[in-house]
């Protein structure tokens, strides 16, 4: 199809994460950006800024290996789906949109990337008063510290067969848990690319690998 680019010859393109749909950035790309992505397999945008060409990980490393690129019914915007190499951000988040400005409460759903994004954001924008800052200031050694005591409060409460306790003092663990893994730059890609490997779950990896 015949795409529209602006008066200065741009085209807004939407990058998004090909395995968690999360949108990662929207960036800009005039015909011969779009032409060397295409060809490279791998973002190349516009910088308004600087007025130039530049390839998404050319400096950083954390290249964008192009999946898709679809064009809107109009033809004048791009949806760039992604497998990235690391952070889309330059403040080290996965996404570059990480701020809320408004959410309803009654119509959100919750999610793993969610939560993961929005710790993510306590640790590149810090908040006065907020816990996972706190974690994120005191260290390591503190989040580990407190996935130990939830590890620990989740054996307490199955021991009992209290079902509800054990469901409360799971979603504590799977908190710290992703708190330790935002820390240590851990996404939840590298996770589900781990399980994925294992193909069943029943596969006693880490049993073979101590004998």
């Amino acid at each position: 199809m015949e795409l529209k680019f602006d008066e200065k010859g741009l085209i807004p393109a939407i990058v998004q994460d090909h395995y968690t749909k999360q949108v990662l950035t929207l960036a800009y790309m005039n015909r011969e950006s779009l032409e060397i992505s295409i060809k490279e397999r791998k973002t190349c945008f516009y910088s308004r800024s600087r007025q130039e060409l530049w390839r998404k990980g050319e400096t950083s490393g954390n290249y964008q290996h192009i999946v898709s690129i679809y064009a809107d019914c109009d033809g004048d915007a791009l949806v760039v789906e992604v497998v990235k190499d690391g952070p889309a951000c330059h403040t080290g988040s996965e996404s570059c949109f990480f701020e809320p400005l408004y959410i309803s409460e009654e119509l959100k759903q919750f999610s793993y990337e969610g939560l993961y994004r929005l710790i993510e954001g306590r640790k590149t924008d810090p908040k006065e008063g907020s816990y996972t800052t706190y974690l994120f200031e005191k260290g390591m050694e503190k989040i580990l510290k407190k996935v130990g005591e939830e590890s620990t409060e989740v054996i307490i409460a199955a021991a009992k067969n209290d079902k509800e306790e054990t469901v409360y003092e799971i979603a504590d663990l799977a908190y710290h848990v992703m708190v330790m893994m935002v820390e240590a730059g851990i996404s939840l890609k590298d996770v589900a690319a781990e399980l994925e490997k294992r193909h069943v779950v029943d596969h006693k990896v880490k049993q073979e690998r101590m004998q």
